[in-house]
């Protein structure tokens, strides 16, 4: 009878620190998708040829293989915006479980160096195995993510010290400095600095439909699967004794977070490069919107990391016509000042 009420104080006590705000993440979710639509149009249509909304329509609806404005717009414009809307709930959902079951503020797949891994084995792919198709390109992803992950967390563990924060970003730091200096390496040895320039740089300019449709079923599993552990993490979320306490099996969630967050990271590198810094905020402002239950975060993070993306894409577009600013500077204007932020907030606990 003890061990039951203390299991009940338990969960009593959790789900009072658990802020679910359902009704903010249902009209974040309506608000988003529909900002998404409205501005994968606008992304369609932007561009070094300008396209007017109304042939973005006709091509849609009415497609004219004789016109080169429906061309552009079947051939170059909507893989993109896909794309765009994909890569970005990729980074974002990856930031929040990797934040939600490590407890870490600073979790992000770029600087936890999860992208440099994943860029060193496509450098390590595009040099020894040039033949090798888009698919197998996105496996060598998923080993170098994994390869950077092992070396992060073995690097932080070393010593008696435990395995703080800010541990984890500079082991990070050291770990993508390591894996982008191999990467240059392979690629002015084997001359494929050019090839290798479009995911160091990041962006989805030239990106075709058959290489959407290769990541699509890569993130939509995993996506599916971080909704389906979505309470898991927000228990975990709380502390692992909270969790043990209240049935989960830490360990076996912690493994299952960790593959989603590679098979996340791994196909978004593989197509847009190492973009940092979108884990990082959209989680957070997602988290201040919704509450800490992670059955809205992660939903929610998807949605506005795909239109964050979105609009990214087109502030590239935009800002120096018709040449592209690459979208990891975008982001990093904003994400690193957002980085300091966090990390002076949470100092003491680090």
């Amino acid at each position: 009878m003890k061990l039951q009420n203390l299991h009940l104080e338990d969960h009593e006590s959790s789900k009072s620190k658990i802020q679910a705000r359902p009704v903010r993440a249902l009209l974040t979710l309506i608000l988003g998708l529909l900002a998404i639509i409205l501005f994968m149009g606008v992304s369609i249509a932007v561009g070094a040829a300008d396209i007017h909304l109304s042939t973005v329509y006709e091509a849609l609806m009415h497609y004219n293989p004789d016109s080169s404005q429906h061309a552009i717009i079947h051939e170059l414009r909507i893989p993109r915006s896909i794309a765009d809307v994909l890569i970005g709930a990729a980074f974002a959902v990856a930031g929040a479980v990797m934040q939600g079951m490590t407890r870490n503020p600073l979790a992000d797949s770029g600087l936890l160096g999860i992208n440099a891994g994943a860029v060193f084995m496509i450098a390590v792919a595009l040099a020894f195995f040039p033949g090798m198709s888009y698919n197998g390109t996105i496996i060598f992803a998923f080993i170098g993510a994994f390869v950077a992950t092992a070396l992060v967390y073995g690097t932080s563990s070393l010593g008696k010290a435990r395995v703080t924060p800010i541990r984890l970003v500079l082991a990070g730091a050291a770990v993508s400095a390591l894996l982008t200096a191999l990467s240059q390496g392979i690629a002015i040895h084997f001359r494929l600095s050019q090839n290798l320039a479009f995911w160091v740089a990041g962006g989805v300019a030239g990106i075709k439909m058959s290489q959407v449709l290769s990541i699509l079923p890569w993130i939509m599993i995993a996506l599916i699967a971080a909704l389906l552990i979505s309470r898991s993490i927000t228990l975990i979320s709380l502390g692992d004794e909270i969790a043990s306490g209240l049935g989960q099996k830490t360990g076996v969630i912690k493994v299952i977070g960790g593959i989603i967050v590679l098979v996340l990271a791994g196909a978004a590198v593989s197509v847009a490069g190492p973009i940092g810094f979108v884990g990082l905020v959209v989680p957070h402002l997602v988290r201040y919107i919704v509450g800490v239950d992670y059955r809205y975060i992660i939903p929610c993070s998807a949605v506005i990391g795909g239109l964050l993306m979105l609009l990214a894409d087109i502030g590239a577009r935009m800002i120096n016509p018709p040449y592209e600013t690459p979208i990891s500077a975008l982001f990093a204007l904003v994400g690193v000042p957002f980085f300091l932020y966090i990390s002076r907030k949470s100092g003491r606990g680090l």
